[in-house]
């Protein structure tokens, strides 16, 4: 059970692949986590904003952003806003945020900015979730050397672990040198399309490749995740029946069960 003054574990939702369904799994799995009723921040760490549109109906309207904090513009509790739903928060971004790549590249202790950002933010959350950049720069060694663990979305396809090597290769490199404690908290399979046998072979090799550590809950292909955000909703809002609300309330189940978090009572 969470209780307030207790340190929340910090969550990296990362892979330098676009198009994986790694901003859909920070969405919906940060509000199936707050439907459980734990407090939840999800933190938009990349600067085409897509979470920040899929939770926010006018995200260009919010300021201070992830930009801000990162350049230690603003005060981080200054950043954090309401999604309207209830234990659910976000620190949006938007397209400032691409000139922190170039920004950071001379700053001094550049990897650990959004570390220290947190800080002052951990102990009113059970969970942080962190949508990375789908690429390996500057703004992703800061999520990840802020994170607890990072959940890797895979899709079901054929390319499915070009360029594995290199994310894995990123997270022992960060692991040794700058977050001694960083894990992987799961492998989660996305896409898949179960009226095709490619996608059973992808799931085998992944399988393989990450022994222990894949999912049970598999993401399937489903139209109506894909039109959720542009609505500026999760699943659960948009269509709580569908395949996709299904699958991500599994995977928030899992989630649970692996962190060994009980729901914490109604009145906390």
């Amino acid at each position: 059970m969470y209780y307030y003054g207790m340190s929340s574990k910090i969550i990296s939702i990362t892979n330098q692949k676009g198009g994986v369904g790694k901003t859909t799994t920070a969405i919906n799995l940060a509000s199936a986590l707050a439907a459980r009723l734990q407090d939840v921040l999800l933190i938009d760490l990349d600067g085409q904003a897509n979470a920040s549109g899929g939770l926010l109906r006018n995200k260009k309207d919010y300021y201070p952003t992830a930009y801000e904090i990162m350049m230690e513009r603003e005060d981080p509790g200054k950043a954090i806003f309401p999604t309207g739903r209830e234990f659910l928060d976000i620190i949006p971004a938007n397209e400032d945020l691409n000139g922190a790549k170039v920004e950071l590249v001379s700053a001094d202790n550049r990897e650990y900015r959004l570390k220290e950002a947190l800080q002052s933010l951990k102990e009113n959350y059970s969970y942080i979730i962190i949508d990375a950049p789908p690429s390996l720069d500057l703004l992703t060694l800061n999520a990840l050397a802020a994170s607890d663990s990072a959940i890797i979305p895979i899709q079901c396809e054929y390319y499915a672990l070009e360029g594995l090597s290199q994310l894995i290769n990123t997270l022992s490199m960060v692991k040794k040198g700058i977050n001694r404690s960083l894990e992987i908290e799961g492998v989660l399979l996305t896409m898949h399309d179960r009226r095709t046998s490619l996608s059973y072979q992808v799931m085998d090799n992944i399988k393989k490749h990450f022994k222990g550590a894949v999912y049970n809950t598999v993401i399937p292909r489903n139209v109506r995740l894909a039109e959720a955000p542009s609505f500026g909703k999760s699943i659960f809002e948009y269509d709580s029946e569908s395949a996709g609300a299904m699958a991500y309330s599994k995977l928030a189940d899992e989630f649970l069960r692996d962190n060994d978090t009980v729901k914490k009572d109604m009145k906390k």
